[in-house]
C-alpha cells in the first residue's frame, strides 16, 4: 500500500513540474507571437492599402471606359447624333460623373468599305461594285485621378483613358 502511495504522490510532482514548464514555455510562445505580430501587421497592412488603391483605380477605370461608350453610343443613333460633337462629349462627361474631372473628344470619320482602316474627314467617294461609304463616331475619354490614401512608392496621379469607336446607323 506504501508504494501505490509512493508511486501516486511521484506521479503528482510530475504533473506538477510538467504544468509549470508548460505554463512557462505557453509564456514565451506568447511572446514570440506578440513579436511575430508586430512585425507582420505593418506589412499586411501596406498590401491591404495597396490593394484597396488598385481596386479604386480598376473601378475608375471601367467608369471612364463606359463614359466612351455611352458618348458614341449617343452618336451612333443617326447621321444627325453623329454631326452633334458636342452632345456625344456631353453624354460622354455625364456618365463619367462618378469619377471627377472627366474629359472627352468626339470625332466622326468615314471610310469606304474596301478600305475600312483608311479614315476620311469627310465622305469619301467609294468606287467598285459593293464597295460603300461607313460612317464612324469615335469618343476618347481621359482622368486624372488621385487616389484617396497615398501608398508610399505608388504615384499619386495616374492618368486613365477610355476610347470607344462604333458605326453610325443609317
Amino acid at each position: 500500500m506504501r508504494e501505490l502511495i509512493a508511486t501516486c504522490s511521484r506521479d503528482h510532482r510530475k504533473r506538477r513540474i510538467s504544468f509549470s514548464v508548460r505554463l512557462t514555455a505557453t509564456r514565451e510562445d506568447a511572446g514570440q507571437a506578440l513579436i511575430e505580430l508586430a512585425l507582420t501587421a505593418p506589412l499586411f497592412f501596406l498590401l491591404l492599402l495597396g490593394a484597396t488603391e488598385f481596386g479604386i483605380l480598376a473601378y475608375d477605370g471601367i467608369e471612364v471606359s463606359n463614359a466612351a461608350r455611352a458618348g458614341v453610343a449617343y452618336g451612333s443613333q443617326s447621321s444627325a447624333t453623329a454631326a452633334d460633337l458636342a452632345g456625344m462629349r456631353t453624354a460622354a462627361t455625364s456618365d463619367g460623373s462618378d469619377v471627377g474631372g472627366v474629359s472627352a473628344t468626339a470625332i466622326q470619320f468615314w471610310s469606304c468599305s474596301s478600305t475600312p482602316s483608311t479614315q476620311n474627314s469627310s465622305p469619301p467617294t467609294c468606287s467598285g461594285t459593293g464597295n460603300h461609304v461607313l460612317h464612324y463616331v469615335q469618343v476618347q475619354t481621359t482622368a486624372a485621378i488621385t487616389p484617396p490614401v497615398q501608398v508610399p512608392g505608388l504615384p499619386v496621379l495616374y492618368t486613365l483613358h477610355g476610347s470607344a469607336i462604333m458605326r453610325v446607323l443609317q
